[in-house]
């Protein structure tokens, strides 16, 4: 789960009843713990999924894929319409979506109808997560409750993402794997019913404006990587369908290198790349991201058609991986106000690559006091990047650009869970040697992930990197983007992902 445009002082329309703050925080909470549910529990439901829908493993990876790759795409959009158009309003549409599509999730009749819901499934929880994060900021307007109501909100995440495989396993053993969608309906109306009665109506002073040839470039960009990573090894790299996916990416890339610096507020400001602590961050945030998700979809493969644990079973099993996250985050935090990002991003890269590592020499009857700890080893490193992100990527930039900043490393993450799914999956599809075999080395490029992650921490963290984010700073400031293109962030640790 993610944030992007994270406003300012907010032009708020009064209601004629007062405020009721705590409410407001609750329902914020409760939209990132359905979409924090929806991160986890769907792993769960795919060895199920694949043998009632007959889903073969890209099938499986584009179940996944299709709803963080929307999610990456839409984000900044998404906060750049509710600054525009209204946080309740984008908010209540967010939520009616979301629940909607997961319910058209549950009854989907083929795996073809599964990923197109699940697109649908993102483009709604693309407004929750961002928006809910505005409408807390303009809500607690005292800077010490603010922050207390972001890191609870924050929090959640981390709850949430541990329940869902274990309700997932319930609710696969007990009902099937359908109701794992729509266990997250009832959550979806009772929060549109909720919002309504509670949230207040707020807006940016000025909307940012909309920057469609970018969005549109940054889509074609994604999803081109995603379906040839994807479709590959199926359809063989020189395959004509692929050779052109990949063309088209590279031309989507030199399309958004030529386009964005000449629009006057763009979805992305390629003046940030230019700090290297932003572009640091932002690798890193991709790498950790492709590490989890590529070790959520592999782990779940292999507990239930290696191991051929239960749903339940399964689930618990990856608790460690979820206890590890979150106290490891709470770790970081604090690291991060004490010691600076450098200590919290190389643990996190080396913690990573060790819990990986210890995953390569897998087989049908390894132990289980193995595998929790290097879930454990592994869940432990993935959290103690959460905080020092965020804060590394607007390291040196002027406070009313963070915002963005914040957004673009938010669809980093989300990119980055897509290409994990895709490159991981690739792998175990496209060997022919079996799982076990292959996924050997599908275990040892997330270790590499986790070992590049440290050393782009030491090198984002340097007094060279430093320096330089200072310099770009000072540039951005001196030509600053448009008012409405920025919004400071509350607090960089308090990003929730």
């Amino acid at each position: 789960m993610s944030t992007a445009n994270t406003p300012g002082p907010a032009a708020t329309t009064g209601l004629p009843r007062p405020v009721h703050r705590r409410m407001v925080l609750a329902i914020c909470c409760l939209s990132v713990g359905v979409t924090g549910i929806d991160l986890s529990i769907v792993n769960v439901a795919l060895p199920s999924i694949s043998k009632d829908l007959h889903a073969s493993v890209s099938s499986l990876q584009w179940t996944v894929d299709a709803y963080s790759l929307a999610m990456a795409c839409l984000l900044v959009l998404s906060g750049s319409m509710a600054d525009r158009f209204g946080r309740k309003r984008i908010f209540q549409l967010g939520l009616a979506l979301f629940s909607l599509s997961s319910l058209l999730c549950g009854l989907a009749p083929s795996v073809g109808w599964l990923i197109a819901f699940r697109g649908l499934q993102a483009v709604g929880g693309s407004m929750l997560n961002p928006v809910a994060m505005s409408i807390i900021v303009s809500v607690f307007t005292d800077r010490r409750e603010r922050a207390r109501a972001l890191g609870m909100w924050g929090s959640v995440i981390g709850i949430t993402i541990a329940a869902g495989p274990v309700l997932g396993g319930l609710l696969v053993s007990g009902i099937a794997w359908r109701s794992v969608f729509w266990v997250t309906v009832p959550v979806g109306i009772a929060a549109i019913l909720l919002t309504r009665r509670f949230i207040p109506e707020s807006k940016a002073a000025r909307g940012r404006a909309f920057d469609p040839p970018g969005q549109a470039l940054i889509i074609v960009l994604f999803a081109s990587i995603i379906a040839a990573t994807i479709e590959g090894p199926r359809h063989g790299w020189a395959d004509p369908w692929i050779v052109g996916l990949i063309v088209l990416a590279v031309l989507a890339l030199i399309g958004i290198l030529i386009v964005e610096p000449r629009r006057s507020e763009p979805l992305i400001d390629l003046r940030f790349f230019r700090s290297p602590p932003f572009s640091g961050a932002n690798t890193i945030a991709v790498l950790m991201s492709a590490g989890l998700g590529g070790f959520l979809f592999l782990n779940t493969l292999y507990l239930q058609d290696i191991r051929h644990f239960s749903p339940l079973h399964a689930g618990l099993m990856i608790i460690p991986l979820a206890v590890g996250q979150a106290v490891a985050a709470n770790l970081s935090g604090r690291l991060l106000a004490s010691q600076g990002a450098r200590l919290p991003l190389t643990l996190g890269g080396a913690l990573l690559a060790i819990g990986a590592f210890l995953l390569v020499p897998l087989t049908a009857h390894t132990e289980s006091v193995h595998l929790l700890a290097a879930y454990a080893t592994f869940g432990l490193g993935a959290g103690m990047f959460t905080p020092p992100i965020t804060n590394t990527a607007v390291s040196g930039l002027p406070p009313d650009q963070v915002g963005v900043a914040g957004a673009l490393a938010a669809s980093a993450r989300q990119f980055g869970a897509s290409i994990g799914v895709a490159v991981t999956g690739s792998i175990v599809a496209g060997t022919g040697t079996g799982f076990i075999t292959s996924s050997h080395a599908a275990w040892a490029v997330l270790g590499g992930c986790g070992l590049v992650a440290l050393a782009l921490g030491v090198i984002s963290t340097s007094s060279w990197a430093k320096a330089a984010a200072a310099r770009n700073g000072q540039r951005l400031a001196t030509a600053p983007i448009p008012e409405s293109q920025g919004h400071p962030l509350p607090s960089p640790s308090a990003d929730p992902t």
